[in-house]
């Protein structure tokens, strides 16, 4: 493994922050046609018909599976360039200390793909950097961490329980309680990344003071 060296997180903090409230937006977006969608499950169950029922129909579907398009996006390019920054700011903090950390620096990208485990280690990853990366004097709890994480991995479980009452939906009935569960999951994702923004933008903040803090780091991180 090579040695650990300090590169400035600052950019790719700023990026990754900027996607993350991408994300948000696209949660937002996919909301409001689950919206959409569930008052046209409640026209249907209340006998409304017609030519302008039936549009606002298709025009909801059709928003809809546009929303899932841009969620896909969204969160493709944000993962890409989310684990670019908590690579970084992983080795940085080995720099700051490099026995604070309870796990190598290849699990800050690992960690996330393996299944079981990544219930829980990116956490450990990101507690440790945390640790590490924060001033010598004033080391903050892990209250933000541990509430972006808990909220993370409860809209992990209700998409997964959307994506199974979907899966057996049947009728207006049906949908409509997939369409609920559906805008809860958004709900808490968008919560999740609204956390996540404060995770990246305090760490990104926290490794340039801890720089320009020491003496022996002074402008290593523009």
């Amino acid at each position: 493994m090579s040695a650990a060296r300090l590169r400035s997180p600052l950019g790719l903090g700023r990026a990754t922050a900027a996607l993350l409230g991408l994300v948000v937006a696209a949660d937002l977006f996919a909301i409001w046609t689950e919206v959409l969608e569930i008052r046209v499950a409640d026209d249907i169950l209340n006998g409304i018909d017609g030519e302008a029922a039936l549009r606002r129909g298709e025009r909801a579907h059709a928003l809809h599976e546009a929303s899932g398009a841009v969620q896909s996006l969204a969160l493709l390019a944000t993962a890409v360039v989310f684990l670019c920054w908590f690579h970084r700011v992983r080795v940085n903090a080995e720099v700051f200390d490099a026995a604070m950390h309870s796990k190598s620096r290849g699990w800050a990208i690992g960690s996330w793909f393996c299944p079981v485990v990544n219930l829980w280690f990116p956490r450990r990853v990101t507690l440790d950097t945390w640790d590490a990366s924060a001033a010598w004097a004033d080391r903050p709890g892990h209250g933000l961490v541990n509430s972006w994480w808990t909220l993370w991995i409860v809209s992990l479980f209700a998409d997964r329980v959307a994506q199974g009452v979907s899966h057996t939906a049947r009728g207006a009935v049906g949908w409509r309680s997939a369409l609920r569960q559906m805008l809860v999951a958004d709900a808490l994702d968008a919560a999740a990344a609204v956390l996540a923004v404060l995770v990246v933008l305090r760490l990104t903040r926290m490794q340039r003071n801890r720089v320009l803090a020491g003496p022996v780091f002074v402008s290593a991180l523009g």
